[in-house]
């Protein structure tokens, strides 16, 4: 059976409304076809078991980065666990070709609004042109780049914003989820059939 890995590498989920609301949805969503893995969880010291990360990459065949855009990019455990795990000779390089085919997914939340990523605007360039370093990472994996699934204007800071922000949030969390569990289901049936 084919199988996605969900890898969160948002560094403290439990203080996330946004990122906790939608790993919670696509574990509800996904069940058993999805292997999450919580970075913050496993290494709150930032010491990445890079076997175990190895293995369950080994292990699917649809790989979701989940993350918070930090400063147009990863947060850093999520970038520790790039340069930790998907090493030259398993991830790239003459013999790295453990990654070869995988389909990935970038999934991430951003507090600014959709209009603020326009050129000339608050975030001067729209999303899509922060991610090539991104989409290079899984070029040089040979992996298979997919749409990304993400999500503007979701933040919610407690004891800031009120709770119809708190439940606006978690609207979109969820709405977030539902497009990334349609993207990977659709990605699974079509491993299960070729």
């Amino acid at each position: 059976m084919s199988k996605a890995l969900i890898v969160c590498g948002h560094p403290n989920l439990h203080q996330s409304t946004a990122n906790q609301t939608i790993i919670e949805t696509l574990r509800q969503t996904l069940g058993d076809t999805a292997h999450i893995r919580l970075l913050g969880e496993l290494y709150p010291d930032s010491q990445i078991n890079v076997a175990a990360e190895q293995a369950a990459l080994l292990d699917a065949d649809v790989v979701v980065w989940q993350f918070p855009f930090y400063w147009y990019s990863l947060p850093a455990l999520m970038k520790k666990y790039l340069d930790d795990v998907y090493l030259h000779g398993f991830a790239y390089g003459s013999n790295g070709t453990a990654l070869a085919g995988k389909k990935l997914i970038v999934s991430f939340t951003a507090g600014a609004p959709a209009a603020a990523y326009q050129y000339g605007e608050a975030m001067n360039y729209p999303v899509e042109d922060f991610l090539p370093p991104l989409r290079q990472s899984a070029v040089m994996c040979s992996m298979d780049w997919q749409p990304p699934v993400y999500s503007t204007d979701i933040m919610y800071v407690p004891g800031v914003s009120s709770e119809a922000d708190r439940e606006a949030v978690e609207h979109k969390a969820r709405a977030h989820a539902g497009r990334l569990a349609a993207q990977i289901r659709t990605l699974i049936n079509q491993e299960a059939a070729a």
